[in-house]
């Protein structure tokens, strides 16, 4: 579980930032957002070819 502790003398805002910042990192959202919907094994699978294949042509294009 994630928390902030509000040091003495502290604005609530920048501890709110600190905290967002906190959960931005650790990736708690992304997780969260990706078991809402379950999807197949095949559609991951499929979507990671994509994702590789995208990324072969950027290298690519960028070695070249």
């Amino acid at each position: 579980m994630l928390g902030v502790k509000v040091k003495d003398n502290e604005n609530i805002d920048r501890a709110l930032n600190r905290f967002k910042k906190m959960v931005t990192r650790s990736r708690l959202m992304v997780d969260y957002k990706e078991r809402q919907q379950f999807t197949k094994p095949s559609e991951d699978k499929r979507e990671a070819m994509k994702k590789s294949k995208r990324e072969a042509r950027r290298r690519q294009r960028d070695d070249y």
